[in-house]
């Protein structure tokens, strides 16, 4: 079936994966394939997350993780990462209205306090105004990485032993899942990643376990909603197991 045929009457409604994830990449190999500077794919892929929240809103998919910036993409040269930390404050400002008009709450996940300080005050801002929209919950993976996560959790759970307000007999994977960035979120039931590379990059290792993955040769700010719909009917064909025999 050709991408273009891919219609969203196709997808069963009763059938949806309730927390879609997605790795974006890509967005540099689809600048240099066009000659243009890298900071171009960014800006084009900032569209593509406009186009995907669109098409979560209207598929009734009810929250969505995109990986936006990890602990590990501190490494790239400096002016990229100073060109992606001012475009996140760009994006946040502009589309504050967008997001309450569609009643979207927004969250971020990761190292939060680690980032530019203005940037933090408008992150905390949104996330604060947004708190009571129900619509959609658009989790922004910055500054993050799944090791880290684990870390941090493990350094609040000793620090619970330290103060005696946890036993170590109690300590289990409810109490580390309690103690992620994000404890009550659901885990995701299908992760997409873009681009064709066929790994994890340290996204969301604890919560993945038993998430369906699927792998598109399409770069991040060509992904339209079609893929979308392709990436939906692939996951409600398979059979979930998590660990059980059938």
């Amino acid at each position: 079936m050709g991408k273009k045929d891919i219609k969203s009457e196709g997808v069963d409604q009763d059938n949806l994966p309730q927390h879609l994830a997605i790795i974006m990449d890509g967005n540099g190999r689809w600048a240099a394939q066009r000659g243009l500077p890298r900071s171009y794919g960014h800006k084009e892929g900032v569209k593509t997350v406009e186009r995907v929240i669109n098409s979560c809103l209207e598929l009734n998919i009810p929250i969505l993780t995109l990986y936006a910036f990890s602990t590990e993409n501190w490494k790239r040269p400096q002016d990229e990462v100073s060109f992606l930390l001012k475009l996140f404050y760009k994006t946040l400002n502009q589309e504050k209205k967008n997001l309450l008009k569609n009643n979207i709450q927004v969250n971020f996940l990761g190292r939060i306090k680690d980032l530019p300080d203005q940037l933090v005050k408008n992150m905390t801002e949104l996330v604060e105004i947004t708190k009571p929209n129900n619509k959609l919950r658009l989790n922004i993976a910055l500054n993050y990485g799944g090791r880290a996560e684990i870390v941090d959790a493990i350094k609040s759970i000793i620090q619970g032993v330290f103060t005696h307000k946890v036993q170590v007999e109690e300590i289990d994977e409810e109490m580390v899942k309690n103690n992620l960035y994000a404890p009550h979120l659901p885990d995701p039931d299908l992760l997409i990643r873009t681009a064709g590379e066929k790994r994890i990059s340290n996204f969301m290792l604890w919560q993945i376990a038993y998430t369906e993955l699927w792998v598109t040769p399409v770069y991040w700010p060509d992904f339209d909603k079609d893929d979308l719909i392709e990436a939906i009917i692939d996951f409600q064909k398979r059979e979930r197991r998590f660990g059980r025999r059938i």
